[in-house]
């Protein structure tokens, strides 16, 4: 839900409210439902995590499980409210400053206690340039010295994080953050056993060395086949945890992945191929999940490429695709169209759009042939299109060519990789257009305007425009929250005029769900979801 922020000396007393009256969450087992004697989830997870470091997981995949090893000092639970995790209760000592109280009796997975320092360890490490994390400017700006740190300019040292006492973290952050509790509730920011990291080096996260504090521990991981988690008997809140055993399947193949699910195989299809979504309601009506999300699909285009750097190309390759066909014929499972990075439902900035949006489509593709020629680029030209193993990447990718060949004439090469190869083509700026997606991190404006600033590792288009950055520091260091959504909508607006990327669609995420797996809620709008609050219902 989308509201203006409170002021910060009302956010001050809200806050210490809250610390008072936190409360644990769990798997909450309903009154009267008797639970399976083999306490066991085999769930899709849809592509292969390219690592299980929490420093260095920036894919859902790779999250997902990491939020099943790691607890930093909040977290999420099931309906996608922030809870306590690691920190007791916490207070707001001034506008910048906020000290953390650990829990008593608070372990790793080795038995070791977790101490304040363990969080200092942890953050220093997730930002330090020498780990080479690409996730590390996504949240940095939100930690006192934090961007200085990831970019080398500052000692590690100098992170806004101290340990006042063993049970007692302190943090700084270089301007009001009103959601910082969201924000600490991802993995990057949890507790890491250094020891560990000391002895195995890159290897500290397989099976056998991993040392984490979350529910579960690792207890496999078969590449392309299967990561399997048992539960942690050392984990805090332990009592409350229901699984023992959860098994996350790398399928990529929808199609795949429902065949497995109907045949017994799995308990959740990850997602839906496109156009089955209606099929599916008639024929699973109990199983089908299907809610609203904070998440954007789009096409990432390379603003250094030799033919995207043309805004005029960038410009009219967007305005021919029609959203609304593309979400209603093509995708068909509630989605909604999207023309700006700032999506609808997110707090701190109003939704952006082009005002070519609202045109009938012929005058859209005579506008757009007219930015071609002025380019100098000709019918028949070709443009190359990456995207991941996937049957709902490729028959949106086929859409999307579909549309530059009858509307522009171009030709689209298509190239399809795994996930985790496309994420370092991405990165390595190795294509001309590719998909892309994004999950908000927490629910502020800022966590999608990161796809498109300057100096932020979650841009792969490559693009910059300082006025805007400018607009984003402003609205960041102001107290006024009102006049924060102003200059951060106003920054959206500026920045998304130089078309660094293409907007398609807001997320739903369409799945199946056996009726025997208990603790599943629609209204998580991030899909954070942590195994510890699921239960097998007696079937």
């Amino acid at each position: 839900m989308q509201k203006s922020l409170p002021s910060v000396s009302l956010l001050s007393v809200m806050l210490a409210l809250a610390c008072a009256a936190q409360t644990v969450a769990a798997a909450s087992v309903p009154a009267g439902v008797a639970l399976a004697a083999k306490q066991e989830w085999v769930r899709s997870n849809g592509s292969e995590p390219e690592t299980l470091d929490p420093a260095l997981a920036e894919s859902v995949p790779a999250n997902q499980i990491a939020r099943d090893l790691f607890e930093g000092l909040t977290a999420t639970d099931t309906s996608g409210k922030t809870v306590a995790g690691v920190a007791e209760s916490w207070k707001q000592v001034n506008p910048t400053t906020w000290v953390f109280t650990l829990r008593k009796g608070a372990q790793f997975s080795n038995g070791e206690p977790i101490s304040a320092e363990d969080f200092v360890y942890g953050w220093r490490r997730y930002l330090d340039p020498k780990t080479a994390s690409q996730y590390a400017t996504t949240l940095a700006p939100f930690i006192l010295n934090g961007m200085d740190v990831a970019e080398g300019k500052k000692a590690v040292t100098e992170l806004g994080v101290k340990a006042l006492a063993k049970d007692q973290l302190e943090v700084k952050t270089p301007f009001p953050v009103a959601f910082l509790l969201d924000l600490l509730a991802n993995t990057q920011f949890a507790p890491i056993h250094k020891a560990t990291v000391d002895k195995f080096g890159k290897d500290w996260t397989k099976p056998g060395n991993l040392v984490g504090n979350g529910a579960f521990v690792l207890k496999e991981w078969r590449v392309n086949s299967a990561v399997v988690l048992e539960k942690n008997p050392r984990y805090w809140d332990a009592k409350a945890v229901v699984l023992n055993k959860v098994s996350f399947l790398p399928i990529e193949d929808s199609n795949a992945d429902v065949k497995m699910y109907q045949s017994g195989e799995t308990d959740m299809v990850y997602q839906l191929p496109p156009g089955s979504y209606e099929q599916m309601k008639k024929t699973y009506p109990a199983e089908v999940k299907n809610g609203p999300m904070l998440g954007l699909r789009f096409y990432a285009l390379n603003n250094k490429d030799s033919l995207m750097k043309d805004l005029r190309v960038r410009k009219a390759l967007s305005m021919v695709i029609d959203r609304d066909v593309l979400a209603s014929k093509v995708t068909a499972d509630g989605q909604i169209p999207a023309y700006g990075v700032v999506i609808k439902g997110i707090a701190g900035a109003d939704v952006t759009s082009y005002d070519w949006a609202k045109w009938p489509m012929d005058k859209r593709v005579a506008e757009a042939k007219k930015l071609l020629a002025d380019a100098g680029v000709k019918p028949g030209t070709k443009i190359s299109f990456t995207y991941n193993t996937d049957q709902y990447h490729k028959k949106m990718a086929i859409f999307a060519a579909s549309e530059w060949k009858t509307k522009l004439g171009l030709e689209t090469e298509m190239d399809n990789l795994e996930f985790k190869v496309l994420i370092k083509k991405r990165h390595d700026g190795e294509f001309q257009i590719a998909r892309h997606g994004w999950i908000a991190d927490y629910n502020d404006a800022t966590t999608f305007l990161t796809l498109v600033q300057c100096d932020s590792d979650a841009n792969d288009n490559k693009n910059c425009n300082r006025k805007a950055e400018e607009l984003i520091t402003q609205g960041n260091q102001t107290l006024d929250p009102v006049k924060r959504k102003a200059l951060l909508t106003e920054a959206a607006r500026l920045v998304m005029e130089d078309y660094p990327m293409i907007p398609l669609l807001q997320y739903t995420l369409p799945r199946l769900l056996k009726s025997y797996v208990g603790g599943y809620f629609e209204s998580n709008p991030m899909d954070h979801f942590r195994s510890k609050d699921f239960y097998i219902i007696k079937h």
